[in-house]
């Protein structure tokens, strides 16, 4: 556990240095807002994960809420997203956990697929003060009709990706991924649908 997070650290306090001084003179990009529909089933992982993670999933039900995309916070999504990539070393389910089902959890071994990155990602952008409601784990399609975890970054304008096989936070429909759910901006327990390539314009 201590050497994950040595591993862990030196990426990212380099890349929030970098994150650091980049801020002033970032673009900060503007998207569109995922159109999501009723309450969808829950994935397998995320009930897995709050039985052996309670105190991750007893939460309070929050209003909804966005992070306002400063340039700071622009450079911030993608100094984490760029770290967790960099700190952990890809590994699948049956590889890792020698087994098929879906296990989701924190890389307490450096080591993980791609939920485990967007769990980590999602946790360390909570401790730097974002808000929980607008980091949002997120099920889709590869082109191969592939499931894929990713993180969801609800912001001021639009909603963006934070993937492990991409250092690039993208508008979420600049992917080319089939979006199937997320958690709801509420109550990270329930699970909405994304109705596919729905879209609103940013604020």
């Amino acid at each position: 556990m201590f050497y994950f997070l040595v591993r862990v650290s030196i990426p990212l306090a380099l890349a929030l240095i970098v994150a650091g001084a980049s801020a002033a003179r970032a673009e900060v990009p503007r998207g569109s807002f995922a159109v999501t529909g009723e309450p969808t089933s829950i994935p397998y992982g995320w009930m897995d994960f709050c039985g052996r993670q309670p105190q991750e999933c007893r939460q309070t039900v929050l209003p909804a809420a966005d992070i306002e995309l400063s340039r700071e916070a622009w450079a911030r999504l993608t100094a984490i997203n760029r770290a967790v990539n960099a700190a952990i070393e890809p590994l699948s389910n049956l590889e890792h956990w020698g087994t098929i089902a879906d296990h989701w959890d924190y890389p307490t071994d450096g080591k993980g697929d791609c939920k485990i990155y967007a769990l980590q990602k999602r946790r360390l952008l909570m401790e730097m003060g974002f808000p929980r409601q607008a980091l949002l784990m997120t099920i889709v399609r590869d082109k191969n009709d592939q499931g894929h975890a990713v993180l969801t970054a609800r912001t001021s304008r639009g909603d963006f990706i934070l993937d492990n096989l991409t250092d690039e936070v993208k508008p979420w429909d600049a992917t080319f991924y089939r979006f199937v759910k997320r958690q709801s901006q509420e109550d990270p327990n329930i699970w909405v649908s994304i109705e596919t390539r729905r879209r609103v314009g940013a604020r």
